[in-house]
């Protein structure tokens, strides 16, 4: 396990980044078949994902035959919410997630919504993006003042992405009692119901924020504008269950690198837009080459070194230390995060 010293001195494995694209849910459509042959050899290896900026890559690995030639069969299943994953997870009934580091402190930490048998000791191992994430509105709204009175969608209300979500309307002026919260769950079911107009406002990840714009919805803000650093999605397990599928997790972390490391190559890019245009329902070609761009962010993209931001996860301590219900003080990160599958999978 990495050390606090290692995380305040900013060792995670720093380096460049791609920008995400937030994928999955009932968005998916066709599968990939790349590498099929070799992956009936490979060993399985069950994944729970939410709609985000994880699945792009997974996807290319799928297609591409990066899990394969490591020898790993992943299988991708997506979940409705939060809540969902955690239970799934900790039961058994999935090896690895790629959740918001949020989940993996709030359930450590017994602040998770859902109600466990025992008090979990998941792990995150490697780190995907920043969240890419943005307040969306119907298009009456226009400035975060029009939300005064109205009705907002999270995934559930001890959330990270929820904590985001309420500490951005706070530095705009809106107050805990100046809007209504419901639980809707995953981004894709908070898409969905925002373009009913059933909330007046949510949170999404890139490309269902594009898909939102391009139907006219308004963005009120980019939370890597209005909030800094912050740590969103990584690849996590339990404790027990990454020990002894190490193998498995360390092939499975070389093949998702290598899938980014695909994406990252700008001969690929009209590959990579087909594929988001494939796997993406509702998005228009102009929004796959505009998501696309987004996935190559320099700045604010899925971590080409798979990193876990320090000052990312500084402030998803922060957040959570004020807005969780245990209002419980949080500020030691090595309790969360193991890098050495990481290290010991990229050879670093």
């Amino acid at each position: 396990m990495i050390t606090r010293r290692d995380m305040m001195r900013g060792t995670l494995l720093g380096g460049a980044a791609l920008g995400g694209a937030a994928l999955g849910g009932g968005l998916m459509t066709r599968g990939g078949a790349g590498g099929q042959a070799h992956a009936q050899q490979a060993a399985p290896f069950k994944v729970v994902a939410f709609a985000g900026a994880s699945n792009l890559p997974f996807w290319v690995g799928q297609e591409k035959g990066f899990f394969a030639r490591e020898g790993v069969a992943p299988a991708l299943e997506i979940t409705p919410n939060s809540v969902e994953m955690a239970k799934n997870l900790h039961a058994g009934k999935f090896d690895f997630a790629l959740t918001s580091v949020d989940n993996i402190v709030a359930y450590d930490e017994g602040q998770g919504e859902a109600d466990l048998p025992e008090k979990a000791d998941f792990v995150a191992l490697f780190g995907v993006d920043n969240g890419m994430l943005n307040i969306m509105a119907v298009p009456e709204v226009k400035t975060f003042a029009d939300l005064k009175g109205k009705t907002l969608s999270v995934d559930a209300m001890t959330t990270g992405f929820a904590f985001v979500l309420r500490d951005i309307l706070a530095k705009n002026g809106l107050g805990e009692g100046d809007v209504t919260f419901v639980k809707v769950g995953g981004g894709a079911q908070r898409l969905e119901a925002l373009l009913k107009k059933e909330q007046a406002g949510t949170l999404l990840n890139t490309p269902l924020d594009l898909v939102a714009e391009g139907k006219g919805f308004t963005r009120l803000a980019r939370a890597s504008e209005a909030l800094g650093a912050y740590q969103g999605i990584v690849g996590a397990a339990r404790r027990d269950t990454a020990a002894k599928m190490r193998p498995q997790v360390e092939a499975f972390i070389r093949g998702f690198h290598a899938s980014v490391l695909w994406l990252a190559d700008p001969v690929n890019k009209e590959a990579a837009v087909s594929l988001l245009a494939s796997r993406v329902k509702g998005m228009e070609r102009p929004q796959s080459e505009k998501a696309y761009e987004v996935l190559l962010d320099p700045k604010n993209g899925i971590y080409r070194d798979l990193r876990i931001d320090p000052a990312g996860l500084a402030t998803v301590l922060r957040l959570r230390s004020h807005y969780a219900p245990a209002h419980v003080p949080l500020s030691d990160p090595a309790r969360y995060v193991d890098l050495s599958y990481l290290k010991a999978a990229l050879k670093t």
